[in-house]
């Protein structure tokens, strides 16, 4: 038995939910994929598949086999990715995950641009607001954009600040009156973010220390650009980041509010394993994503 090639045979069919996508996948017979999987469990002594006419499903043993044979292929490809560090072309697969907005926004054209700068790397990008955890689902990096994390299983890669604003729309100031005091924020309308533990409970720093206001939430969304929407639409006064709302305070199409407040400090960060730090392609894109976002990031560039 071919070890390696059965590992990268059951692996695939995980990932796949079949034994014919896998077998398209790897590009042999779906019989073959059968015999190696088959094979790979007869010398371990355990199912690790339950087989059924209609559909495969991962049986706990075949589960946590999964996560370490993941591993294993992935730091092989590391392994070859170091000896081919002084190549002109570096390669490999490199999976990542990053928010929804921020992915869109501006993360998926970077690796647009990274991706013709390096095409022997191939990137898969997916996009979920929840937080992912790269060693329990194979990504080679998470982004995100959140307070230090605290772990040794992750390395933690800080990229740069990422403000968020008090802001309205010119035509809602005109019709609400500005705000002079945080606490008109629990009487005048309100949007707020839908995932957040503090629901319309607003924390921040102003002058006289931190300071929380339960606002008036007339609109709520567990997407950000959608609040951007409703606040252009003078529905309310939104918390916003600036990588979303930054176009539209350069422009006046939004204004800031209660300048002297500040939502609390998040920062956009890189999330890997210690095991990918030494693949090329992996420091070729911390690098990468470093040069594009670090220092003064374009769309905080507000007058």
């Amino acid at each position: 038995m071919d070890k390696l090639a059965s590992l990268k045979s059951f692996v695939r069919v995980v990932e796949e939910g079949s034994f014919a996508s896998a077998a398209r996948a790897i590009g042999q017979s779906r019989s073959q994929v059968n015999r190696a999987v088959a094979a790979l469990e007869d010398d371990l002594g355990v199912q690790l598949l339950n087989r059924t006419t209609r559909k495969v499903s991962v049986t706990p043993s075949g589960q946590a086999f999964y996560q370490r044979a993941k591993a294993i292929l992935s730091d092989l490809g590391d392994a070859e990715d170091s000896i081919r560090e002084h190549r002109d072309h570096p390669s490999g697969d490199i999976r990542i995950n990053a928010p929804m907005s921020f992915g869109t926004l501006h993360l998926g054209p970077a690796l647009v641009d990274f991706a013709r700068t390096y095409p022997d790397i191939r990137v898969e990008l997916s996009l979920d607001d929840h937080f992912i955890d790269p060693v329990a689902d194979g990504f080679d990096m998470t982004v995100r954009i959140s307070r230090p994390t605290e772990t040794l299983a992750l390395i933690d890669h800080k990229i740069v600040p990422m403000r968020r604003v008090l802001c309205a729309s010119p035509e809602f100031t005109r019709t609400h009156g500005e705000p002079d005091d945080i606490r008109d924020l629990a009487r005048l309308p309100c949007l707020h973010y839908g995932n957040l533990p503090s629901g319309a409970r607003w924390k921040m720093t102003g002058p006289d220390g931190p300071v929380a206001v339960q606002v008036n939430g007339v609109f709520c969304c567990n997407n950000a650009e959608v609040l951007r929407d409703a606040a252009l639409a003078g529905l309310g006064i939104a918390e916003l980041p600036t990588f979303i709302a930054g176009p539209e305070l350069q422009t006046g199409r939004l204004v800031s509010v209660l300048c002297d407040y500040a939502p609390g400090p998040l920062s956009l960060y890189l999330l890997y394993p210690p095991s990918r730090q030494l693949a090329v392609r992996v420091r070729l894109l911390v690098e990468f994503i470093q040069d594009r976002f670090g220092d003064q990031p374009r769309w905080d560039l507000v007058q």
